[in-house]
């Protein structure tokens, strides 16, 4: 039986090739695409993604069955929850401006097989999410022609009674996402070009919309007789956030586009800025104009605003509105079918998918395979698919994208950069020669890895720490920590971190309810994953992080991340447990992609090992000697061939 059991070191390689990283070439600004997109066109692209139907329904949706008038601090709350995760894309567009968003991201500073897992939930995500805003814009439509097409389309077409699968076949649907697939075809200009029509269309009703929502404003609706301003209460805004905070999850389409914006070092930071600056202020102007032009509770959840311009004798208004909501689910879909086939090239690029998508046309410089292949699948979706039990999969996917983006800022923050050099004395004194002998009588060790020569003092306080090293203040209480690679550590504590994340948010949501945990364990495990959150926390902010880069970084690291990871996971555990099913499914597929193909064709397998040196160790012992004990270290994997049988040889310098 042993024999047939696999060897540890086997499955130390194995490991290996899960967590392996990407490695980035040393020109990313170098490109198959064409690098045309301005700060302006990004910014229209985050918009675009982020303000679209949400607009014209969610906020009358919650402000009526959630929150009341308080929908302004739900969505105030919201802007700022995805601020935390927007900074983190942001950094990581600027200092990877490779496409790929949150696939590409993982896929750096985290691991391969935790990279594929983001990007095929990413890839689901868009597909259900442009299918179901295809149907969306289709009955909206509909809705304007008193449901012509509908009653059409069952007359002569006919309907059906199928689990998942929609009452009738929604052609118009399907139609406007072929037509929205050419156009994103014929090139990255020609889809910012129209995207650039549909939201200055959008945002100029949405304009018009304030303007006439706060002449007809009246304050009383505000009042303790019509319920007050937050009639539901702390609890009611609180879960008004959480369905808030998915107005705003269009901007990962700016770091997905990083690769084709002229210079993504300044363009991709202020264009998440800016798109998510704008639609927060258009969400909490709208909220504020539409509770205030009708009383909240009287509020039509599915055409909210139409309805209340309508109720206040503005029929014509009504039209605006609906010409409005149409442009922004325009807008919606362009930036759905814009990133989508952009992460399948990467994926297909790095040969984690199937090659034939990491075909680039020549002349249109745009993945067009992709392209093609996802616009009919998205097509197929909105034609004979119920899309509405499957909308609430689409957070999911983008808070697990959020979480890990999130833990791989700190992880890639506190790592050395590419082609570190070991860092000059603090104190201003100049590097030892090599002719010079250690001082005062302290043990000095040298580590030769490859041309490098670092020295590793007692005295570190003196020394300019590497990323990843334990700060010289923590070093008497934490000594024990200075054995370990740089970075080592923070690792694990990132990992700790976010098992504390999970177990904290599990027994806030589940803990009175579905466990019954009596008061004493509740508020004990409650104290206990509190302390190893930030216990974890505290461990990472003791070691040095990345200080001098010519890109945008996250402040407060690590506790942006940090906070980011917890609301995620927090979000994550508040949806349904036949969400949770559907996305085991959708990952045990994703792993048999993986395992089948991805894994053997991976461009990080097929490249070359890099030949292992022999490093050896220079132990300088004080006395004024300038004698070294050398000591070879020979890797295990690699026979001794050539080297001396002696544990140690004195040389001299």
């Amino acid at each position: 039986m042993a024999r047939w059991l696999p060897r540890s070191t086997d499955l130390a390689r194995f490991c290996q090739k899960l967590n392996r990283v990407k490695t980035l070439e040393d020109d990313m600004m170098e490109t198959s695409f064409n690098r045309c997109l301005s700060t302006i066109d990004l910014t229209l692209l985050g918009i675009g993604g982020m303000v679209g139907s949400g607009l014209y329904v969610l906020t009358g949706t919650v402000a009526k069955e959630i929150a009341g008038p308080a929908v302004i601090v739900s969505f105030i709350i919201a802007g700022f929850a995805s601020l935390l995760a927007a900074l983190c894309y942001a950094e990581f567009g600027a200092r990877v401006p490779k496409t790929g968003s949150a696939y590409m991201f993982t896929y750096v500073s985290v691991g391969e097989i935790w990279a594929f897992l983001i990007g095929w939930n990413v890839l689901l995500e868009y597909m259900i999410g442009g299918a179901a805003v295809a149907r969306a814009w289709s009955g909206y439509l509909d809705s304007i022609f008193n449901h012509k097409i509908k009653n059409f389309t069952e007359t002569h077409v006919g309907t059906w009674q199928v689990p998942f699968l929609a009452r009738y076949p929604d052609f118009l649907a399907a139609a406007i996402l072929l037509v929205a697939t050419t156009f994103i075809s014929f090139g990255a200009k020609v889809s910012s070009w129209l995207n650039h029509v549909f939201s200055a269309i959008s945002m100029g009703i949405i304009l018009f919309i304030l303007i006439m929502g706060f002449v007809l404003a009246q304050p009383k609706n505000w009042s303790t007789q019509e319920g007050g301003f937050a009639p539901y209460g702390l609890s009611g805004i609180m879960a008004g956030t959480a369905t808030c905070f998915y107005a705003f999850v269009g901007f990962d389409v700016i770091a997905a586009s990083s690769e084709e914006a002229r210079n993504p070092q300044r363009a991709v930071p202020r264009a998440i800025a800016f798109s998510l600056g704008l639609a927060t202020g258009a969400y909490i102007l709208v909220s504020v104009v539409l509770t205030l032009m009708v009383p909240w509770h009287t509020l039509d959840p599915d055409s909210a605003l139409a309805d209340a311009f309508y109720r206040r004798g503005y029929a014509w208004a009504g039209f605006l509105v609906a010409a409005g909501s149409i442009c922004a689910m325009n807008t919606v879909l362009l930036s759905n079918l814009f990133s989508l086939p952009r992460i399948v090239y990467a994926m297909a690029e790095d040969g984690l998918f199937f090659q034939v998508f990491s075909r680039v046309h020549p002349r249109t410089q745009v993945p067009v395979v992709g392209i093609v292949v996802f616009g009919l699948l998205m097509a197929l979706l909105a034609l004979i698919f119920d899309l509405e039990a499957l909308v609430q999969f689409l957070s999911i996917g983008t808070l697990l994208a959020y979480t890990f983006v999130a833990a791989s800022i700190i992880v890639l923050r506190f790592q050395q950069q590419k082609g570190d050099v070991p860092a000059p004395v603090a104190s201003g004194q100049p590097n030892p020669e090599p002719h010079e002998g250690p001082s005062g009588g302290e043990l000095k060790e040298y580590e030769s890895f490859s041309d490098k020569l670092q020295l590793v003092d007692r005295d570190k306080s003196k020394e300019q720490r590497e990323p990843g090293q334990l700060k010289a203040a923590f070093e008497p209480y934490l000594e024990f920590l200075s054995d370990f690679y740089p970075g080592e550590v923070v690792t694990v504590a990132v990992v700790t971190l976010m098992v504390s994340a999970i177990c904290l948010c599990s027994i806030l949501v589940f803990g009175n309810t579905h466990l019954h945990l009596p008061t004493w364990s509740y508020s004990l495990l409650l104290v206990l994953f509190s302390l190893g959150f930030l216990l974890s926390l505290l461990l990472i902010w003791a070691h040095e992080q990345q200080h001098s880069t010519q890109t945008f970084q996250i402040p407060l690291v690590p506790l942006s991340p940090a906070l980011s990871i917890i609301l995620n996971v927090y979000l994550m555990l508040k949806l349904s447990y036949m969400t949770w099913l559907r996305f085991a499914v959708w990952l045990l597929l994703g792993l048999l992609v993986y395992f089948g193909y991805g894994i053997w064709h991976s461009k990080e397998n097929l490249r070359e090992p890099q030949p292992q040196r022999v490093s050896a160790r220079y132990v300088v012992f004080p006395g004024g000697s300038l004698e070294e004990r050398v000591q070879a270290v020979q890797p295990s994997s690699q026979p001794a061939t050539g080297l001396p049988d002696t544990d140690t040889d004195d040389y001299k310098r």
